[in-house]
């Protein structure tokens, strides 16, 4: 996320415009946002006694690690010790899981982070080819020769968080699609004839709380969440 920072905020001779810095000032905000709003944002814990409605009870069941009462399709953190709604899984970059709740800032989080990086490396680009010319007519100059060299070691660091990210992400989009998380594939609990297969609009609604598109790209906002009937679950 960092890389060229200082390129960034003081382009040399304003060769860089100014509207694209701000544009990576406004997407580095907006992933900051949604890494601080996930890593605080309760995921979905239940409580010691829910209340469970009186139609749904069959839809529910018991923790074998906490004995509590939970829906299906919920998950027992081991790290956190309590069970979290529709939990993907445990994520230590964030310092939490996961779940219902934060689903959709994890999400903005992946898209900004890959957003921002594509970003930086670009900026780091232009600015290596920008120094080439100097650079041969400045040979003895400290600055010139190491400043190439910070710029391929940003340069390899950048493509590689960003080869993570886009798998990261990937996966993620894969998920919601399938309607299907990330502890559901590993436990290979979920055939696809258990449940009906939803639009793939349906399933990212279900997510972000909310169908209006533009909405999904918002961290700043409080999600509401949409009534999703737990008979689409499966055991975890």
């Amino acid at each position: 996320m960092g890389l060229r920072i200082h390129f960034v905020v003081d382009p040399h001779e304003g060769h860089i415009p100014g509207i694209l810095i701000i544009i990576f000032y406004g997407i580095a905000i907006f992933c900051l946002v949604a890494l601080v709003r996930a890593s605080f944002t309760d995921p979905g814990r239940l409580p010691e006694n829910p209340k469970i409605p009186h139609g749904e009870r069959e839809f529910w069941e018991l923790c074998n690690k906490c004995n509590l009462m939970r829906p299906k399709r919920s998950h027992h953190c081991s790290r956190c010790g309590h069970c979290v709604r529709r939990m993907d899984h445990h994520c230590p970059w964030i310092n939490n899981c996961v779940g219902e709740d934060n689903h959709w800032l994890f999400l903005q989080l992946c898209f900004y982070t890959e957003l921002l990086t594509s970003y930086a490396l670009m900026f780091s680009f232009c600015h290596y080819y920008y120094f080439l010319p100097v650079k041969k007519h400045n040979l003895d100059l400290f600055v010139f020769r190491h400043e190439l060299a910070i710029m391929r070691l940003a340069a390899f660091m950048g493509i590689t968080m960003l080869v993570g990210i886009t798998g990261l992400f990937y996966t993620q989009l894969i998920g919601i699609i399938t309607d299907t998380t990330s502890i559901e594939k590993m436990s290979n609990c979920c055939e696809e004839i258990s449940r009906p297969r939803k639009p793939w609009q349906q399933t990212f609604s279900e997510v972000f709380g909310t169908r209006w598109k533009i909405l999904w790209f918002i961290p700043f906002r409080q999600r509401q969440p949409l009534r999703v009937p737990y008979h689409f679950a499966n055991h975890v």
